[in-house]
């Protein structure tokens, strides 16, 4: 019997021929309907040169049109809410107040960009102009401007499947350039992938685009990816997910005969630096805070608190009670997926055995439920021992007693690039925070301040990147109006004539 589910490519569903595959019910751990396709590699050539055709046309669309466009997915993505709240929880976990607040973010992601491309101001034109009588040398007339790069594909994530999934940061960024997408659904949820791939696909035809702009292939192996990264038309690969799946697409594209960029968001820890005035002052409330942020989403976000550094100290002790009194009472919840549930529980053993245990509660009793975890260790052991900062992506937090401040800045600096790095300090502090300020500079994308990493704003000023391992170029960002640039290079245009300038540099 055929199954339901079918790929986009190109405007058209088509149905693969297998082998098939289904999403997994997180309570129940039961396979769900339908059955999924698996691309093979005649339908993934098949969707890059739909994607390269498209690009000719695409790369051109003026800008009024390329943001009606994507006010247009926007618009198509909100229309189909109401059945994503329906599919979403069952293949992820994620209630209902998530799916919505996360399908809120993603269309006003769109409408964000449609707001930066609805001008040419975004591609940076710029004039140089030329003076043929310059002595001893003629000036040349220089004018220059970004511009798209070629198809991308894009591999949605597990834990964010709107967000940054199909309709995604990644895909919003590279349409907004002018980049046709090639998009590999995330095994995990294909039905929330299908929901909103007909989503994107239907603003296509909407505005009488070009198919190719967009297709949507679904693979629970790793066929289709591995030739979307070596298609030598694919020109940017955009992923969020574990380093291994990263490293591995960062590995295909650098072996390519012609290597290309491959953005991605993999590893953090995201430390919180509690600094001894405000540990003092207010130790339990900012257990509190921590404790919210490690288990918002139960735990299964990139920005979850995964180290806690603390000098021991004046408020120590209320500090570690409070934190432990939560997590021991934290409800189990179901994580995202099975695998993603035996990485959190190996994590998890690999803590208890060469850290102390502060807290705990219970794991529940579904398949993939798991309760909150906190362990407690000394800076001296991390330096020791720096496998203890690997990230164990869940609900689970490791605290970190310091001597010192000099020694909370010395084990710091032994930290792998993070996306975000937290510092509580109150007006005492102000010293010891010039110094670990100092240090997260230099490892980290966004610095948070009496506040949670958690909860990642979306505007121009967002920088939601990071050094490796967080991200594969720390130069870049994923969120916000400047992850446009991930996908366009610069051109420049040396005494042209005007008829053949692109229209935003005329005159």
């Amino acid at each position: 019997m055929e199954p339901a589910a079918h790929h986009f490519v190109a405007g058209e569903r088509i149905a693969g021929q297998g082998p098939f595959f289904h999403a997994v019910d997180a309570a129940t751990g039961k396979d769900l309907e339908p059955a999924y396709p698996s691309a093979d590699r005649a339908l993934v050539d098949r969707a890059v040169a739909a994607a390269a055709a498209a690009f000719v046309v695409y790369r051109h669309v003026d800008a009024p049109t390329r943001a009606r466009f994507l006010r247009r997915v926007a618009e198509r993505f909100e229309e189909r809410v109401d059945d994503l709240a329906e599919r979403m929880p069952r293949e992820t976990g994620l209630g209902e107040p998530r799916v919505r607040g996360e399908a809120a973010r993603t269309a006003f992601q769109f409408r964000m960009f449609a707001d930066l491309v609805e001008t040419d101001a975004w591609r940076d034109p710029r004039h140089d102009v030329g003076d043929p009588a310059r002595e001893p040398n003629p000036k040349p007339d220089v004018r220059s401007l970004e511009t798209a790069l070629g198809p991308v594909a894009v591999f949605g994530p597990s834990n964010f499947p709107l967000a940054y999934g199909v309709a995604g940061g990644d895909t919003a960024s590279a349409l907004a350039a002018g980049c046709p997408v090639i998009v590999k659904a995330h095994p995990a949820h294909p039905g929330v992938s299908e929901i909103v791939g007909e989503a994107v696909a239907g603003a296509v035809a909407d505005e009488g685009l070009p198919g190719g702009v967009f297709s949507l292939l679904f693979d629970a192996g790793l066929d289709a990816g591995e030739r979307l990264v070596t298609h030598p038309d694919v020109r940017a690969v955009g992923f969020t997910g574990s380093r291994g799946g990263g490293r591995a697409l960062m590995d295909l594209a650098a072996g390519r005969p012609e290597p290309i960029p491959v953005y991605t968001e993999m590893s953090s820890v995201n430390p919180v630096f509690v600094l001894p005035g405000a540990l003092a002052a207010r130790g339990p409330d900012i257990a509190g805070a921590i404790h919210a942020s490690m288990t918002a989403g139960l735990g299964q976000m990139c920005t979850c608190p995964g180290l806690v550094f603390l000098v021991e100290g004046n408020g120590f002790d209320a500090f570690r009670a409070r934190l432990a009194e939560l997590v021991d009472t934290t409800a189990p919840g179901d994580m995202l997926t099975p695998g993603i549930h035996d990485a959190f529980e190996k994590g998890t053993s690999f803590l208890g055995e060469h850290t102390e245990r502060v807290g705990g509660s219970d794991s529940g009793s579904g398949p993939a439920s798991v309760g909150a975890s906190a362990f407690a260790t000394t800076a001296r052991a991390i330096l020791e021992n720096p496998g203890l900062t690997d990230e164990v992506f869940g609900p689970c937090t490791l605290v970190i007693r310091c001597a010192s401040v000099e020694e909370m800045v010395e084990t710091a600096r032994t930290l792998e690039g993070q996306l975000t790095g937290t510092i509580h300090a109150d007006a005492a502090d102000t010293k010891a925070a010039c110094a670990v300020l100092e240090v997260l500079e230099t490892k980290v994308g966004r610095i948070v301040w009496n506040g949670v990493p958690t909860g990642v704003e979306v505007g121009p000023a967002m920088v939601h990147g990071g050094p490796y391992p967080a991200t594969s170029d720390g130069r870049t960002t994923a969120v916000g109006t400047r992850a446009i640039h991930r996908f366009t290079r610069l051109v420049a245009y040396q005494d042209l004539p005007e008829a053949l300038l692109p229209a935003v540099l005329r005159g």
